[in-house]
């Protein structure tokens, strides 16, 4: 047998174009530090991903310099859509934990515009940073300056303000006070 009849008897996966079914974005969890190992891997396979990366600088051997390291640790976007068989292909990857959702049939998508935000500020080459990632209303506790180890309820943010509202609850009274979002952590 030839190889290019070898290569007509291996399963074919469906692009995202071929498919009837709208292309998703999906998360998959990867090991630590597997994200190009996971990308590499279902590159060659044909999937569609993208692996957002940041520049930041390290210091090795005495020197400083900039490396790429992924905007969000641990993880990988895919896009398409995943049949039994493509999704198959994708969780026998060397180094991926799961893609994201409750089952091959129920994953969890990423809304496109949410993608589309990450990928302009990537492509832009605009200074970027992971952020912690706050809700108004969320319970939150503050790890630097002279609140530390305070908790409360986030009630607005702002760039980089916050209105922290701390309550005493057998009083039923609170007490609001500006922070740092940069020193606030969900607690």
């Amino acid at each position: 047998m030839n190889d290019a009849a070898a290569l007509e008897l291996e399963p074919r996966l469906p692009c995202a174009a071929e498919t009837s079914a709208p292309a998703a974005w999906y998360a998959l969890w990867t090991r630590s530090h597997c994200e190009h190992l996971v990308r590499d891997q279902l590159a060659a396979k044909g999937f569609d991903l993208f692996l957002p990366k940041v520049d930041k600088w390290s210091r090795r051997g005495g020197e400083s310099h900039v490396i790429h390291v992924p905007l969000f640790p641990g993880y990988v976007f895919l896009r398409g859509a995943l049949d039994k068989a493509s999704y198959l292909e994708v969780v026998k990857a060397r180094g991926l934990v799961q893609v994201l959702g409750e089952r091959w049939d129920r994953l969890a998508t990423i809304p496109p515009g949410e993608i589309k935000a990450i990928r302009s500020i990537v492509d832009a080459g605009v200074p970027a940073l992971p952020y912690i990632y706050l809700r108004e209303g969320q319970r939150v506790r503050i790890t630097r300056g002279p609140l530390a180890e305070a908790e409360g309820i986030l009630v607005r943010t702002k760039p980089n303000r916050g209105l922290l509202v701390v309550s005493v609850n057998l009083l039923q009274r609170s007490v609001a006070t500006h922070v740092d979002c940069t020193w606030v952590e969900p607690a």
